[in-house]
């Protein structure tokens, strides 16, 4: 969605559940689910209040697992991005440096953790950083490029 991408949850539902039988009841279940999760996602980043939510586990759970998520989040981000076409709209150097910073979180030592309040308020940082770098992304990619006189 960040991305540019025509049809962004089409373009997803596809990598995700490629073309299958159909009347599979799971698949078809998945399907409108993450469709669900789309549109929600898509609203959030179409919101003017920058409300995107990143649904990761809440702070009941441990933070290891909350930390494998946000990890996680951001590799499916990057796979997303290395599926795009990009060719005649290359990145602002933001965005390059979002990407790189992005991929220098991948690098995370998770196994390493401990569960205090040091990392606590580390990882919070770090979750609002990415929300927030996926907005301006979304803003420069998708937005500006709507909005721009050449559209």
């Amino acid at each position: 969605m960040c991305g540019g991408d025509a049809d962004p949850e089409s373009t997803w539902l596809q990598q995700l559940l490629p073309a299958s039988e159909a009347g599979d009841l799971q698949v078809d279940e998945g399907r409108e689910a993450l469709s669900e999760l789309a549109r929600l996602t898509r609203e959030e980043l179409e919101a003017s209040e920058f409300g995107l939510t990143l649904f990761l586990p809440d702070d009941t759970r441990p933070l290891a697992e909350r930390a494998t998520a946000l990890y996680d989040w951001v590799r499916g981000f990057l796979y997303a991005w290395g599926t795009l076409d990009l060719a005649g709209a290359q990145p602002s150097a933001e965005t390059n440096e979002i990407l790189r910073d992005f991929t220098d979180l991948t690098r995370m030592d998770l196994d390493r953790l401990d569960d205090d309040e040091q990392n606590e308020e580390a990882l919070t940082e770090v979750s609002e950083f990415i929300r927030v770098a996926a907005m301006m992304i979304y803003q420069e990619r998708v937005v500006a490029r709507v909005h721009s006189p050449e559209s």
